[in-house]
Parts: structure tokens; C-alpha cells; sequence
């Protein structure tokens, strides 16, 4: 048996306690960890709950690192799954938090493939092959990229991209104006058509 002997403020976190066991300090927590779990100076914890609170703290903190991480942007379950990897969580852990996310609506591969396309879309447009591939090296499923990319209009993308592109170019010739035109929409993984069609049209637009 181990007996609480001090729990006092963290002073870094101030929503976190440092918790001391037989005069020595064990464990920072929640404050509502605390409450929840019924602690206070003096109680003793057995071996057995002391584990099972340990468990508790683990599994929080990979679910809190997972929250921070997806506060920045929508990720894929295999991105969260890397990310909390690499921070050395234990798999056990990382799949209850997986698990939690989904129930949570906040991890969702479906979701997130097609917030990259529309994101891709909307500031850096591209072919639904380059799409794809972003995707794939993301993890997410076929069946989730198919449907995300499936609503890409290639001809509007490309069309965007290439007005984008043409403001810095306005001061060139049609050949060279064309050539710099349609190597970036290749890059952007365009289809050889496609470009022929855009350069052409954003160039008679400049024109006019």
C-alpha cells in the first residue's frame, strides 16, 4: 500500500496537481482527475488501483496529445496513428484513442479525404491523380479518395490554378508565356489537353 501524502498545485499547469506518495512525488494529474477519483492526503491506494489509475493517466494523455494534434487541421487515421507513435504511447493506448475519435466524430477518413480536396481545391489546385496520390501517402483508404476525388472538376482546377500562376507571367510572350504556363500546370499533374485548353484560354483572357 502506498499512502497520499501532499497534493499540491503544479506551478507551470496550473489546472494540473503534483501528487506525492510516502513523502515522495509520484504523478502530476488533473484537477478533475483528482475529484473523480476521490483522492486526498492520506488515502492509501493498493497496488492494483494504483496501476489502474497510471493506466487511466496514460491513456488520457495519448487521447489529449491526439486532440492538440488535431487541432491544427483535420488528420487521417494513419497520420494520428504515426504522430502518436513517435510520441512512444503505447499501441494499446493508441487504439482506444483511435476508437474514441470515431465515436467522437473526429477522426473519419471519409471526412478528412474530402476536406484535403476541397482545401487543395480552393488554395492549391490539382489533378485528382496528383490528389490521389497525396492521399494514398496519408493512408486513407481507396474507397474514401475515390469519392473525395470524384467531385474534382479537372478542367476548373486547372483553370484556377493557371490564373493564379499567369499573374506573374503577364509580362511575357505568348511561346514563353505557354511554355512556363504548361510546365506548372504539369507539375500540378494536369493532363496534356487540359493544359493546351487553359493556357489557351487564360491567355486570350490576358489579351482582352
Amino acid at each position: 500500500m502506498s499512502t497520499i501524502t501532499a497534493l499540491r498545485n503544479g506551478r507551470r499547469i496550473e489546472k494540473r496537481v503534483n501528487l506525492f506518495l510516502d513523502g515522495k512525488f509520484a504523478f502530476s494529474l488533473e484537477k478533475d482527475k483528482v475529484v473523480q477519483e476521490g483522492l486526498k492526503v492520506g488515502l492509501e491506494l493498493s497496488g492494483d488501483r494504483l496501476d489502474a489509475l497510471m493506466t487511466s493517466l496514460r491513456l488520457s494523455r495519448c487521447l489529449d496529445a491526439a486532440y492538440r494534434y488535431l487541432s491544427y487541421r483535420p488528420r487521417s487515421e494513419a497520420e494520428l496513428r504515426e504522430r502518436l507513435q513517435r510520441r512512444g504511447f503505447p499501441a494499446e493506448h493508441i487504439e482506444q484513442t483511435l476508437s474514441k475519435l470515431k465515436e467522437q466524430g473526429l477522426l473519419d477518413d471519409v471526412s478528412f479525404a474530402r476536406f484535403w480536396a476541397e482545401n487543395r481545391a480552393t488554395f492549391r489546385p490539382r489533378s485528382r491523380g496528383m490528389t490521389r496520390s497525396e492521399l494514398r501517402k496519408k493512408g486513407v483508404t481507396e474507397d474514401a479518395i475515390s469519392q473525395a476525388v470524384g467531385e474534382i472538376d479537372e478542367v476548373e482546377s486547372a483553370y484556377r490554378a493557371a490564373v493564379i500562376k499567369a499573374r506573374r507571367l503577364s509580362r511575357l510572350d505568348y511561346p514563353e508565356f505557354r511554355q512556363r504556363l504548361g510546365e506548372f500546370l504539369r507539375r500540378r499533374g494536369f493532363a496534356y489537353d487540359i493544359i493546351n485548353r487553359t493556357v489557351k484560354r487564360v491567355w486570350q483572357e490576358k489579351e482582352s
